[in-house]
């Protein structure tokens, strides 16, 4: 609580000191905004000369134009903030909504933070991707999908400043000179490639570096098949019970499959396994005396499997992609391709759409193309022989 205070010029300056603390903190309201300021000093006369220094150095700029009237982007993101995590709750991930925490925090607040939203234009948010570019992590410039994000984080809280009446239209955020991205295929295993992991994940579990290391060894080797026959994504792989899970025989082909029920970034949602994940999860569950709400992979043998890529020379494809947990489901995907899968099951069988499976993945399987109807010709026409018209 505020314990003594003091007003000058006819109220327009308020001193005050807080409890536990000898210096004087001075206030006004200039530009439709309540400011506060330490004036450093423990002397109420000297406090005086510096908060009336302070009070006409921002009457100053206010008349100069540098001051303005309005919410300022600070403003805005901490209502934009509040108003996320309310509304997304259960529809976003809250690792999600982190992120947007840790790019206004990180970067957006430090540039625009005391700028008022009115101010920020075209030119402005091309200052803050130069910005991004010359000063970033370690030398290294941000990569084009970080700075989508937070371009795509800078438009909601433009979006919030927009529906409160605070910005009169949302400035036009997208980048000049910018060409088509590259469309490169996902990191994944080739069949060969993915016969050396698997048989070298094998080899680890028979001969452990430390006997203390085999069950951790079991989990890695059993994960990795039942990511290739499942197409799951490592986040929901995670969040996987026992309970959620059913060995069944299919109708149509009269093979044991799984039936699971998957809660991931698309909401609950169902995958039918290639017979492949059966033993897999057989051994699961006899190995770690599986409850119905155990996770069947409580955590992710990340060192583990990363050791085995480099020792494999897999790490990185030869494009340059490093090959994560991801790539597995991209085998999956790409593998059901190459057995002439119809895409349409397999983009539900995976929860994602068409689009995105014919844009990485599709492109690049030389199965799916059609040489029948590719090499089309049109019949040549008959030739004359010069022989006489029979009447």
């Amino acid at each position: 609580m505020e314990t003594t205070r003091h007003t000058l010029l006819d109220g327009k300056i308020q001193l005050y000191r807080r409890p536990n603390s000898p210096h004087w903190q001075s206030a006004c309201s200039v530009a439709g905004r309540q400011r506060r300021t330490t004036t450093k000093e423990e002397s109420l006369s000297r406090a005086k000369d510096v908060a009336t220094d302070w009070y006409l150095g921002l009457i100053g700029k206010y008349r100069a134009g540098e001051l303005k009237e309005g919410k300022t982007f600070k403003e805005a993101a901490e209502r934009f903030l509040d108003e996320f995590e309310v509304i997304t709750l259960g529809q976003r991930s809250p690792i999600y909504v982190a992120g947007h925490k840790k790019r206004l925090a990180n970067h957006l607040i430090p540039f625009f933070g005391e700028k008022v939203v009115t101010d920020i234009n075209p030119g402005t948010v091309q200052d803050y991707r130069i910005h991004r570019m010359k000063n970033g992590h370690r030398g290294k410039p941000p990569s084009r999908s970080t700075l989508h994000q937070e371009t795509v984080c800078l438009r909601q809280v433009l979006k919030t400043a927009s529906r409160h009446g605070w910005l009169p239209y949302l400035p036009d955020l997208s980048a000049p000179y910018k060409t088509s991205g590259k469309i490169t295929h996902r990191a994944w295993f080739s069949p060969t490639e993915y016969k050396r992991l698997y048989e070298a994940t094998r080899d680890r579990v028979k001969n452990p570096r430390k006997e203390r290391w085999r069950t951790a060894c079991e989990n890695l080797h059993d994960f990795v098949l039942f990511m290739v026959n499942t197409g799951l994504r490592p986040d929901e792989a995670l969040r996987i019970e026992y309970r959620d899970v059913a060995i069944v025989t299919d109708e149509a082909t009269r093979e044991r499959i799984l039936e699971i029920e998957v809660r991931g970034k698309r909401g609950v949602g169902y995958c039918k396994s290639m017979p492949g994940a059966v033993m897999p999860f057989r051994r699961l569950k006899d190995r770690n005396h599986g409850q119905p709400t155990d996770r069947l992979f409580p955590s992710l043998q990340r060192q583990l499997f990363n050791d085995i890529l480099q020792e494999l020379g897999l790490k990185k494809d030869r494009e340059g992609q490093p090959r994560t947990f991801y790539s597995l489901r991209h085998t999956y995907i790409c593998f059901r391709l190459m057995e002439g899968a119809d895409i349409y099951q397999i983009a539900k069988n995976c929860r994602t759409s068409v689009e995105m499976i014919e844009t990485f993945y599709a492109s690049h399987i030389k199965n799916t193309l059609d040489a029948a109807a590719i090499n089309v010709r049109k019949p040549k026409p008959m030739r004359s022989t010069g022989g006489k018209r029979a009447h």
